[in-house]
């Protein structure tokens, strides 16, 4: 079991070059291709806001300068790509609908990477982020700084559905870890969980993962925050938790403190 394509959406702004070398450091153990693609904003979107059958000049203003933007973007994007050297990146710049594109570049990728900015609702990927995660039930890792798929790996478990499908997608990545851990807080959680099983689960497909029972029954999110810390972690493994896409902000408080966090990098399954 392997990783074949990692996807990384690209604004075209200058974040490009960092978020494309966080992504390879993902990419290059699994000799896997590394999907660049450029979102552009969607000159659709402005449609809704053109009336029928009339089109201004202000409106064909904003047009142009949007064609524009996407032009110089793509530029930016393919430009950062080229200075991450990385031999099997494939390039995408997309065409209006830009959201229909990226939904079918992300669903045929093994993970989708993204940076802290569009985790926590900021920048012009934010909207992307949660509709990739939420909408289209895709893996994604929230990448900063320190990440490393060879060095020490925790993994936020209560027995739940999103948290198992995530280790479940996880495991080609926890396979290549020095170490797993598996931390729970039963105090703080509403559900009976038995971290053995987990451990057994993983121990039956090559992970020999260690267990750690966290105390307290105050918010989960900042308890596993502090323990996958100390541990030195340089990934958490999560389920990403969500509220109805009609709320004001999709994520749930547990997913909501993780995203929010300065630990380590995310990985993310709702």
């Amino acid at each position: 079991m392997s990783w074949a394509r990692i996807m990384v959406p690209l604004a075209g702004g200058a974040s490009d070059g960092a978020i494309l070398r966080l992504a390879r450091l993902v990419a290059e153990p699994f000799g896997a291709e590394l999907a660049a693609v450029h979102a552009p904003a969607d000159i659709a979107d402005l449609m809704p806001w053109m009336g029928e059958g009339f089109m201004g000049g202000v409106q064909i203003s904003a047009m142009e300068s949007l064609k524009e933007a996407a032009v110089e973007g793509e530029r930016t994007a393919k430009a950062a790509c080229n200075a991450a050297g990385y031999a099997k990146t494939q390039f995408t710049s997309l065409q209006s609908p830009v959201w229909a594109g990226l939904a079918m570049e992300s669903r045929l990728s093994d993970v989708v990477v993204f940076d802290q900015h569009a985790a926590c609702g900021r920048g012009p990927l934010s909207e992307a982020f949660q509709q990739i995660v939420a909408d289209e039930q895709r893996p994604v890792i929230v990448a900063r700084e320190g990440l490393n798929l060879h060095g020490i790996m925790a993994v936020a478990w209560d027995g739940g559905k999103e948290a198992t499908r995530a280790v479940r997608t996880a495991l080609p990545m926890l396979q290549k870890a020095s170490r797993v851990i598996i931390f729970g807080a039963p105090a703080a959680s509403s559900r009976r969980f038995d971290l053995r099983r987990l451990q057994e689960f993983l121990a039956a497909r090559g992970v020999d993962a260690d267990i750690e029972e966290v105390k307290g029954s105050n918010d989960a999110g900042h308890l596993l925050l502090k323990e996958a810390r100390d541990a030195g972690a340089s990934i958490l493994v999560a389920g990403a938790f969500g509220h109805a896409r009609l709320q004001e902000y999709v994520f749930g408080g547990t997913t909501r403190t993780l995203l929010n966090s300065d630990g380590p990098s995310l990985f993310l399954s709702h």
